[in-house]
């Protein structure tokens, strides 16, 4: 029995098609000694991690390794003051620690809060000052202990700072402290309800939130790796993500060890197609996940043999068409796409019990129940914008959404008016009961009677050859109350002026309802956009005022 199996009832129909998955959860369940101490006792030399970096460096992890280890730092950090409940952010890029140092929060009943290594120091600061953090743990390069010590000034939380691998001035050095301590460590008391983690949103709208999940959260991923990613018992499996984002935790970590795969890890600072391309067919990558960025550099640069790869999916924003069809055409591999928050598990994929609309979201996961409501919460039919939300089980339960915004209940409050989770992102549901994507609910732009979501017009913006980026909002128009203006990034070389904005007007006109048709277009360097990446349109609409 796979350990997923003690922790979960899966349902099927005749076919062997999934019905239900239903999440048992012990009330004293802790990832790090429920699963990787588990393992590592039937199976200790069992492979869980195999990391390399650009330099050629390369190390492979048995969930020994990584009991043994995440016990020694677990005891580092309790040395240092750090105990159940206190808070420590981890700025670790790709590097393997983040593996052990996460386990030995686990363990400890610390909250651990990852965040990118690309933030200033003012958002360190944010993050710091309202997450009242008591210790961090980072890289040693990219000027991060700088920003660290410039982030801190005025702080009274922070007691104590780590580095890992190399020595900085005024910081200890975790990598070495691990060497030297006790790999002995009794289990710490914690509960399935105490907080795990804290995810900072990245922010498309106002300052990021502080989103908490408890220790069930690595069980909600059982139905990410195993249904969606398609990770398998001593497989490895591949996410393209740093660790300062929840997708980490989503592809690299919990699934991935609770149904018996090694994940891979693949340490850089500047993606290369083709570099990705070697890691995948060295290591022997059996599953992989990118989001639609990546594949799209990947097909620029006609990435093509990809030998032993299994299964593909994205997420993270919309995959064009272009994108999805070169990619098969090249490897012969579909991409799945899927959706979910950071507040919630996976909500929607196309899950391969039933074919893949290319474009869409995919159905609801068997662990949620949704639909699409209008502004007084009424339920819309098929075809028709509105917000998507999550409701109860049939038990009146509200299953695998977060449990809080760190010192902010009234927004809380405010997301799970009525007793159902708002996400905010709106879509609309075709006949087929597969959800579409449409953007954030303040995108929606409102034009002579009709609402468009922005990905409407994007998706088709984006295959005209001379378009980089785009980026669509609503502008105020007299006649359509919002009339439709469109951002482009031009490709590199190619002549921005009048002639263009034409050319791409009629091009776009030519392929969408007239209801949906551009009536401006403005060339940009660039798009605004968060440290994730993810394009601010909000910043697009201020510019108009």
């Amino acid at each position: 029995m796979s350990v997923y199996e003690k922790y979960c009832e899966e349902t099927f129909d005749e076919n062997g098609r999934l019905l239900s998955l239903k999440i048992r959860r012990p009330e004293d369940f802790n990832f790090g000694y429920d699963v990787v101490d588990e393992i590592a006792r039937t199976e200790p030399d069992k492979r869980a991690l195999v990391w390399c970096n650009t330099e050629g460096e390369e190390r492979t992890f048995t969930f020994q390794d990584i009991a043994s280890l995440s016990n020694r730092a677990a005891n580092v950090f309790r040395s240092q003051g750090i105990q159940k409940g206190d808070r420590v952010m981890l700025v670790l890029k790709r590097h393997y620690e983040y593996w052990y140092v996460t386990i030995a929060l686990h363990k400890l009943g610390a909250i651990m809060v990852p965040v990118t290594h690309m933030l200033t120091p003012e958002d360190m600061r944010h993050r710091l000052n309202s997450g009242r953090i008591k210790a961090v743990v980072c890289a040693a390069e990219d000027r991060i202990p700088e920003k660290i010590r410039e982030a801190v000034k005025g702080n009274d939380t922070l007691q104590v700072s780590f580095t890992v691998q190399k020595d900085v001035p005024g910081f200890m050095n975790l990598t070495n402290a691990v060497e030297t301590a006790s790999e002995t460590l009794e289990r710490v008391p914690t509960k399935a309800t105490d907080p795990l983690a804290i995810y900072f949103t990245s922010g498309t709208s106002g300052e990021p939130k502080g989103v908490i999940h408890d220790h069930t959260y690595p069980l909600l991923h059982i139905v990410t790796a195993k249904y969606w990613q398609k990770a398998e018992e001593d497989g490895l499996h591949f996410t393209m993500a740093e660790t300062g984002w929840a997708k980490t935790n989503w592809g690299k970590l919990y699934g991935q060890w609770l149904l018996g795969s090694a994940v891979m890890v693949y340490d850089f600072d500047n993606f290369d197609p083709k570099q990705v391309e070697h890691i995948i067919n060295k290591y022997g990558v059996t599953t992989f996940c990118a989001p639609p960025t990546i594949f799209r550099y990947m097909v620029m640069k006609k990435v093509s043999d990809l030998k032993g790869l299994k299964h593909t999916v994205t997420a993270g924003e919309v995959l064009s068409k272009e994108v999805f069809d070169r990619f098969r055409d090249l490897t012969g591999i579909t991409l799945i796409e899927g959706y979910g928050q950071t507040e919630t598990a996976l909500l929607l994929a196309n899950f391969d019990e039933d074919p893949t609309k290319q474009g869409a979201l995919g159905k609801a996961s068997p662990m949620y129940r949704l639909k699409v409501v209008d502004e007084d919460g009424n339920e819309l039919p098929a075809g028709e914008i509105g917000e998507l939300v999550v409701l109860p089980g049939e038990d009146g339960k509200m299953e695998g959404v977060f449990s809080g915004y760190f010192e902010n209940p009234e927004l809380y409050a405010h997301v799970l008016r009525g007793g159902i989770f708002h996400t905010g992102d709106t879509a609309h549901m075709d006949e087929d009961g597969y959800f579409w994507f449409e953007g954030r609910i303040d995108d929606v732009i409102k034009t002579g009677g009709y609402r468009v979501g922005p990905s409407e017009v994007e998706e088709v913006l984006d295959t005209h050859p001379a378009v980089a980026e785009c980026a669509v909002i609503g502008v105020e128009d007299k006649a359509r109350g919002q009339a439709i203006k469109a951002y482009v990034v031009p490709v590199e070389g190619v002549e921005a002026g009048p002639k263009l904005k034409r050319e791409i007007r009629e091009y776009c006109n030519g392929r969408l309802a007239d209801y949906k048709w551009i009536r401006t277009v403005e060339f940009a360097e660039s798009l605004p956009k968060t440290i994730s990446g993810k394009i601010r349109r909000s910043e697009l609409k201020k510019m108009q005022k």
